[in-house]
């Protein structure tokens, strides 16, 4: 199959996984929780009737009190009439809200900003704004998305007159920023003054224009840009011109993109597809920055470009080449800094302090957990690392406060913030690192693919997952069942040419099974197994026959779960894989919760720890939670705290904490305690003698009942996200899913699998 071809089928896979995740569970990616407890007569005389008259009485007096009173100020409404949807085109509003759902979930994901996505259904520019203009009482911003040009020039502009919040069309103004950042240090990285740079754009989208406008207000000279739309460079001779294209229109004989590109500094491509030729590139300056920001294929390719320049600086708007124009280093960071000044406006100042601030950041050291992430890249400050990668978890303490000092320098800033490095610590501590983390890890994955087998693989959700994890680009998937079960299940899934690259293993026929159940026969023949027997386990048990493959050396690591219970599939996995000698069995469920994460501790192993067994537990767990960027906090839990009501419980958990103490550990730890102290600073200032410097993010519990029964209750009613339970422990790495699991709860648990792998 041709490169070609393969690209295709890949991107119909994807589409097709990405339909069934929209349509399962609850359709959609969005939902409404309240904030404040609702579960009482009180409670809901409070919020609403009678009680909410005082509120609206107090914003009635005093309009500044709605940021007080109500979520307005962390409220963004994301808009789109769906006239230029992604790179489809004029789809119309409705077929255009999966993506403004995206938009949302972005901004809550990276900066904590509540987004309600609002289609509006008419192409009439006079109709979009009247509708969109009254909607300022109830949003403390609006994100423009998906608005055809030249329209959103005129949206944009009317709204941002009549409203007194941010208005901003992300498609125009996010890449200019991205972008204006790359240039940035582009430009320190060839020693260009930016005075004196030459710069060529083509495209002349909403995008393209507010790039050139950027850097034009940054200080590249009006007639140092030309500007090239489909029929050529924009100059002052052409009569076919709108006001957008002829405010940058210049005086030049120059006519054709390849004679505007002759000695160029700069290319910004946000056009199309093989726009730019190597002989192109070729005649630009020495060093040449190139820009090629056409998705989802560049202009030119860095292997292209390679070919005919070896100096030269590149970045397109894909993930799988170094130095991506993602949007998403922006918008959602420039509106957390907007709203929490309130600011009426995002004017250009404040788009220049977030182009400075994610350049800044480029320049700095990278953590640890973020190159890891990346390897096989370097990400050190360079021609292949001069904007930072989308999940640094220092985007969201490094662009806000920029924004906002912006903003309050420039007038528009209706509350300003007195303190800036004690708004950068509230914006480190505001989003959880769980989810940079696992992102984190997923990355790691990727650059080192491993391979995975799922042991279930006749079933619907282990053959979708395998598709997910090779899709993903995490490596190879390998499926355990009958080939024509599985091929007809892909087959009914409307997936018929997704199984290409996909391995299956049918374990009574495959050619492994003489080693495989000679090596099992070694391990039970004194536990009372016969040879028959163990051929039959490797015939007939596909958990047995998944462990056996990553034992001995055929696959990386191994997930199941969906077809037994936990402890069934454990017990079969530990017939071939041991303990890790250094290393105490258990299970640890993570909670993310409101963004916060909880890591709860043993979850599935051990049915009454001993006290050295808790000191294990708490150890191993530190380290993982330290893994995914939490520094531990670890609470000992029982009914008691410290000694209030004496037990045998308690006892137990005090002397693990005494073992705790003799080990020196580097961690905060202390209890026994209730988990109402453990996870309420309030509670614990009761108890000044209390080790823990707040709320503990590691439970340690005193029993499997009272952790397996916690993190289930969670799971079923707390409304958060729950990864695992994590069998931690073993000596190769194996995963097991609950048997209710989802595709991407499978999904989760190979990645964790393969990233156990990668780490021994």
């Amino acid at each position: 199959m041709s490169d070609d071809s393969t690209s295709k089928q890949s991107r119909k896979n994807i589409e097709h996984e990405s339909l069934l995740m929209h349509a399962s569970g609850r359709p959609g990616k969005i939902e409404i929780t309240p904030t404040k407890p609702l579960t009482t007569q009180r409670d809901l005389s409070l919020a609403y009737s009678p009680g909410v008259a005082a509120p609206c009485k107090e914003i009635a007096r005093d309009a500044t009190l709605a940021y007080d009173y109500t979520a307005k100020g962390n409220l963004v409404a994301v808009i789109s009439n769906g006239t230029a949807v992604l790179g489809l085109g004029d789809l119309g509003a409705l077929a255009s809200k999966p993506v403004m759902e995206g938009k949302a979930v972005l901004f809550k994901k990276f900066a904590d900003v509540d987004g309600i996505d609002l289609e509006v259904d008419t192409r009439d520019v006079d109709e979009f704004i009247n509708c969109v203009r009254f909607l300022g009482p109830s949003f403390g911003g609006i994100n423009l998305e998906d608005i055809k040009a030249p329209e959103c020039f005129i949206i944009e502009q009317q709204l941002r007159e009549m409203m007194d919040i941010p208005v901003f069309h992300d498609d125009q103004h996010g890449t200019a920023i991205i972008a204006a950042a790359g240039l940035i240090n582009a430009l320190e990285m060839t020693g260009r003054d930016i005075a004196e740079t030459r710069l060529v754009v083509n495209g002349a989208g909403a995008a393209a224009i507010a790039c050139v406008e950027l850097v034009k207000a940054m200080g590249v000279p009006h007639d140092n840009v030309i500007l090239c739309d489909t029929k050529g460079v924009i100059h002052k001779d052409r009569d076919n011109l709108n006001q957008w294209k002829s405010a940058h229109a210049i005086e030049t004989d120059k006519r054709t993109l390849e004679e505007a590109m002759e000695g160029a500094d700069v290319f910004f491509g946000l056009s199309v597809k093989g726009a730019v030729t190597p002989e192109m590139v070729a005649g630009m300056a020495k060093n040449p920055i190139i820009f090629a920001m056409a998705n989802p294929d560049p202009e030119i390719t860095p292997e292209e470009v390679a070919t005919v320049r070896s100096d030269a600086i590149m970045a397109t708007g894909r993930s799988d080449y170094p130095n991506q124009i993602n949007n998403v280093l922006g918008f959602p960071y420039i509106f957390r800094g907007a709203l929490d000044v309130r600011a009426t406006t995002i004017n250009e100042a404040m788009k220049i302090a977030a182009a400075k601030a994610i350049a800044s950041l480029a320049r700095e050291d990278v953590p640890d957990e973020v190159a890891a992430a990346y390897s096989g890249r370097k990400l050190r400050f360079g021609p292949e690392y001069i904007i930072p990668v989308p999940f640094d978890p220092r985007l969201i303490y490094t662009i806000p406060p920029y924004v906002a000092q912006a903003a309050m320098d420039t007038g528009v800033a209706q509350r300003p913030i007195i303190d800036i490095d004690g708004y950068k610590h509230e914006l480190s501590a505001r989003l959880d690192p769980t989810a940079a983390s696992l992102q984190a890890i997923a990355e790691e994955v990727s650059a080192n693919p491993q391979r995975v087998v799922f042991a279930e693989g006749e079933e619907e959700k282990s053959i979708r997952a395998a598709l997910a994890y090779r899709n993903a680009g995490y490596g190879q998937a390998i499926l355990v069942g009958r080939e024509e079960i599985i091929h007809d299940t892909l087959k009914q899934l409307g997936l018929s040419g997704a199984a290409q690259g996909l391995e299956i293993v049918n374990a009574r026929l495959s050619d492994r099974n003489t080693l495989y159940t000679e090596y099992l026969y070694k391990r039970l023949q004194r536990k009372g197994a016969l040879y028959r027997d163990a051929q039959r386990m490797v015939n007939q048990d596909r958990n047995i026959f998944a462990a056996l493959m990553v034992a001995l050396g055929d696959a990386d690591a191994m997930v199941t779960g969906l077809t037994r219970s936990y402890y069934q599939a454990f017990t079969e996995i530990q017939r071939v894989i041991d303990p890790d000698e250094q290393s105490l069995v258990f299970g640890l469920t993570v909670v993310v919760a409101r963004g916060r994460t909880v890591f709860i501790a043993d979850t599935t192993v051990h049915e009454t720890p001993t006290p050295t067994q808790l000191a294990d537990i708490a150890v191993q767990t530190s380290e993982k939670a330290r893994q995914m960027g939490h520094e531990p906090r670890v609470a000992l839990l029982s009914y008691s705290n410290f000694g209030n009501p004496e037990g045998e419980v308690p006892g137990h958990v005090r002397l693990a904490v005494a073992e705790l103490d003799r080990r020196g550990v580097d961690f905060e730890y202390d209890g026994e305690m209730g988990a109402d102290t453990a996870m309420d600073a309030e509670l614990q200032e009761k108890y000044p003698f209390c080790r823990l410097s707040g709320p503990a993010n590691v439970l340690l519990m005193p029993g499997l009942h009272s952790a397996n029964i916690s993190y289930k209750l969670l799971q079923k009613l707390g409304g958060g996200t729950v990864i695992g339970p994590v069998l931690m422990g073993l000596s190769k790495p194996a995963q097991i899913v609950n048997m209710d699991a989802t595709v991407s709860d499978m999904v989760h648990m190979a990645v964790l699998a393969a990233h156990d792998a990668l780490k021994r």
